[in-house]
């Protein structure tokens, strides 16, 4: 197989100690077109993205070793894989547990027992947001300048670090500032109406790009409406 057409079809680690739930995630994976390597416990997986980069990991929660919370912890803290896109499988169904991943740094979550179609279509959309099409021309905000081509932000001058859904979030903002927007026209907009994600979700990637752009003395300028949304303003509102 030519090697431009192997750099075509993403890199999909999948972390997963079950070795029949491993096998059925590769087969299908592999039938839709990815390349898909496996570990088995935490360490295993941290020596994999060193050595091979995926393009995404499907990280599950509960792992010998090490769990997927702290290689999600771990990827997070190394430069070089910190924008890396994770969805974390648990079997774990409790909203707090959900949010406590994503906290952890995971871009998404599925609970076991998890539908294909919805998990492949999780992966597509944030495979997505972290290569966009680029758009036409930069994007400046107050003191934010967002650079779609090169996938860079800087604030006063300053680089900001984002995920790629931190990414997309930030970038609707800019194209609609000022204009304030529900949890629901957020999923919408950035995850897209086919994907389904809880409305709190919104409020852990707010948390997580208001961290990243705000630095010391910095106005906050994602502004929360009570009972309304979110919107990117300099002033109250």
């Amino acid at each position: 197989m030519p090697d431009s057409l192997i750099a075509s079809r993403p890199l999909v680690l999948v972390v997963e100690d079950e070795a029949a739930l491993a096998t059925m995630l590769r087969y299908n994976l592999e039938k839709q077109g990815f390349r898909v390597e496996e570990a088995a416990d935490g360490p295993e997986a941290l020596t994999r993205i060193r050595e091979s980069a995926p393009d995404l990991v499907l990280l599950d929660w509960m792992l010998p070793a090490m769990s997927g919370i702290e290689v999600c912890r771990q990827i997070r803290r190394r430069p070089a894989t910190r924008d890396l896109p994770v969805i974390m499988v648990t079997a774990r169904t409790e909203d707090q547990d959900a949010v406590r991943g994503l906290n952890t740094g995971a871009d998404d979550y599925v609970t076991k027992p998890f539908s294909m179609d919805g998990l492949l279509a999780r992966m597509r959309a944030l495979l997505r947001r972290s290569n966009p099409v680029p758009a036409k021309g930069p994007l400046e905000f107050h003191d934010i300048a967002m650079d779609l081509a090169a996938h860079r932000v800087q604030r006063n001058a300053r680089a900001v670090h984002l995920g790629p859904t931190e990414f997309r979030l930030l970038e609707f903002f800019m194209q609609h500032p000022r204009r304030v927007f529900s949890r629901e026209e957020l999923l919408d907009g950035v995850w897209g109406p086919d994907i389904h994600v809880e409305p709190r979700t919104v409020d852990v990637h707010i948390r997580r790009l208001r961290k990243a752009i705000n630095g010391p003395g910095e106005l906050d300028i994602v502004r929360t409406v009570r009972a309304a949304g979110y919107a990117l303003d300099t002033e109250p509102l």
